[in-house]
């Protein structure tokens, strides 16, 4: 149920993810939270989100006992909602990001 562009975003934003967990910063805070680890557990909560919709989307249209319409259609809205948020996070990151390299030096 899910299209290839989402499959898209989130695999870029699984990459980035990766890089940033691997390019950490050598001033890192001791006892801070790794900002790659939380970035891919984020993707990784949207991405389980969207599988759990399509799981229950597959039982409901094969007439499976355990996936009711209403499952069926919660379980849709909220990976909708999870991955519109998780979209918005970026921008703002993305935003950022730029005014950062916009900055004079």
């Amino acid at each position: 149920m899910t299209n290839p562009g989402i499959e898209q975003m989130v695999s870029q934003l699984r990459a980035v993810a990766g890089e940033a967990a691997h390019s950490a910063a050598p001033t890192a805070v001791e006892g801070a939270p790794d900002f790659g680890a939380l970035l891919r557990s984020a993707v990784d909560e949207v991405h389980s989100a969207q599988q759990e919709a399509k799981q229950l989307t597959e039982q409901f249209e094969l007439g499976q006992d355990n996936a009711s319409l209403q499952d069926v259609v919660v379980s849709l809205q909220k990976a909708s909602l999870s991955f519109q948020t998780m979209v918005q996070v970026r921008n703002k990151l993305v935003s950022a990001y730029q005014e950062i390299m916009n900055m004079p030096v």
